[in-house]
């Protein structure tokens, strides 16, 4: 929590990250490869209606995609913006809620 945010931080840097840097790590650290960008992640895995996420499904924001968080349950994301870096939000509310676009099931449940 509060890893500092910068934009197109390279794969496998732990000092800061951007936010598909940020879901590349979580992922390797299961075991499983995604994409690099937030454009590719997002066409990778199963499609996930926004009704059906559980965790560790990776959503994503604006059209075209350019932001992606990782879906932790209850409502919350788990992901890497500006100020303050990691962090968890509400993904049913407010902006996230209005910008939400898709999601994505990488990991088999």
């Amino acid at each position: 929590m509060g890893t500092p945010y910068k934009f197109g931080s390279k794969s496998g840097n732990t000092k800061s990250f951007d936010c598909s840097s940020f879901t590349q790590y979580l992922f390797e650290q299961a075991g499983i490869s995604i994409p690099r960008s937030s454009k590719e992640q997002s066409t990778f895995g199963t499609y996930v209606p926004r009704s059906e996420l559980k965790p560790g499904d990776l959503v994503f924001f604006y059209s075209p995609v350019h932001h992606v968080a990782l879906y932790i349950g209850n409502g919350k994301i788990l992901h890497t913006y500006g100020e303050p870096g990691v962090t968890i939000n509400d993904l049913n509310s407010g902006w996230w809620d209005e910008h939400y676009t898709t999601a994505r099931r990488v990991i088999k449940q």
